[in-house]
């Protein structure tokens, strides 16, 4: 039987409209670089929240570990040496790119001499088959929530293309504190769960700071250079897939130890002020709920918040969860643009303020408005006092912002260094 027509048996027939062209374009790609996938160990990575970072944290502690493991993320790609300084930049506005650049990639991943691959995986990419002809080893799944709903309509056409990475899957790690953990179970013969609730690997003894955690996963000591409950979750995935490849517990702690942090996710920044100032890529109402609260809970002051939601055809349902869960923890909200694309800013703003204003926030007292991206980190670093933690959410590490008339440059951490510069000489 030909290589072509064992593909064709494994397609849906039932699948979308836009299949022929996606599967043809994904097919093509593969062949044409000779499927360089089946000649990686890969381990995909999927969810709504924790993809990128549980990503980071599997390539570090493979390569502490002597493997050399490459690495494609929304932030970077490549690093088979293992060091952050080697990755290349991902400067497409998506996560898993193009099925004819994903397979460029994998190709020279494998020619730098990459046993493993850690490969992020979006719905999307699921949904237009752009792994098409990429064996997953282990399947990993950090969480599912609602996001997306533009492109899939409801959460279960969501959900369910996630789980085509399981279906394809050798062995799979699954969050089993998230209501979606049964459904991805019945796509799996062989899986492991983890949680801080639920599951066989269970986080315990959890100590937090604003820049570090602590826990024990059974003998495994974890030591974390970043804060945050979901970094709790995202460290117990690679824990779990540590433990499939028969690493010992001293190199998985040692892998996750290693790991300074990840671009654009709870990243801390400080030029002389006398007060926190930290970036994190949250843009869900789930990744608000779990990074809000530990943030607040290791402030000695009050948390300024800054963050907006995108525009154009963009999920809109979210944004009010957003403003009341924001309303709910911070004690000052600052809304502004977050790739407004072709809708009225003030528009996506206001429909943040409605949930904003059922936690209690009042215009002008603590829930501000500022349009201008720039302006309003200054106008939040403005505000802060000694002890106080200003948080600035939604673009993380992105190189753009995308307005009316299109893509602009635009680099969080650089502008936040420049603010925070103005206001320390004050």
């Amino acid at each position: 039987m030909s290589k072509v027509k064992k593909v064709l048996e494994k397609v849906p027939l039932y699948d979308s409209l836009v299949l022929p062209y996606h599967w043809s374009k994904a097919f093509v790609a593969a062949t044409t670089h000779g499927f360089p996938g089946r000649k990686l160990r890969v381990i995909g990575v999927t969810g709504t929240n924790g993809k990128t970072t549980t990503c980071f944290m599997i390539w570090k502690m493979l390569n502490e570990a002597g493997h050399k493991t490459g690495l494609m993320t929304t932030v970077a790609w490549g690093g088979v040496s293992g060091r952050e300084k080697d990755l290349h930049e991902q400067v497409e506005h998506m996560t898993t790119v193009s099925p004819k650049v994903l397979n460029q990639r994998i190709k020279e991943i494998k020619k730098a001499g990459a046993e493993f691959l850690v490969l992020e995986v979006t719905s999307h990419a699921l949904a237009q088959y752009r792994t098409l002809g990429v064996p997953i080893e282990i399947a990993v799944m950090t969480n599912v929530t609602h996001e997306h709903l533009d492109y899939h309509k409801t959460f279960e056409r969501y959900r369910d293309a996630k789980r085509k990475l399981f279906k394809k899957g050798g062995f799979g790690v699954i969050n089993a504190d998230d209501p979606s953990a049964e459904f991805f179970k019945k796509d799996i013969k062989k899986y492991a769960t983890y949680g801080i609730e639920n599951g066989e690997n269970l986080a315990k003894g959890v100590k937090m700071g604003i820049s570090k955690t602590k826990y024990s996963c059974g003998d495994i000591n974890v030591e974390l250079k970043m804060p945050g409950i979901f970094n709790i979750y995202n460290s117990l995935a690679t824990i779990c897939v540590g433990k499939r490849l028969g690493l010992t517990d001293e190199q998985i702690e040692n892998g996750l130890a290693a790991l300074a942090g990840v671009e654009g996710r709870t990243t801390s920044f400080n030029e002389g002020q006398n007060f926190d100032v930290m970036i994190d890529y949250a843009h869900t109402p789930d990744a608000f709920e779990k990074l809000l609260p530990d943030i607040k809970k290791a402030t000695k002051g009050r948390l300024i918040v800054m963050f907006g939601s995108a525009g154009g055809r963009r999920d809109p349902s979210k944004r009010e969860p957003q403003g009341e869960i924001a309303g709910k923890y911070a004690d000052i909200v600052v809304l502004t643009e977050e790739d407004d694309r072709d809708t009225p800013g003030m528009e996506i703003l206001e429909q943040i303020a409605v949930g904003a204003r059922k936690s209690g926030k009042e215009d002008g007292k603590n829930l501000f408005f500022e349009l201008n991206r720039p302006k309003a980190i200054l106008m939040s670093l403005e505000m802060a006092k000694k002890g106080d933690t200003v948080l600035f959410l939604g673009k993380g590490h992105e190189k753009t912002i995308e307005r009316a008339g299109g893509e602009e440059p635009y680099y969080e951490p650089d502008e936040i260094k420049k603010a925070l510069k103005k206001v320390v000489k004050k």
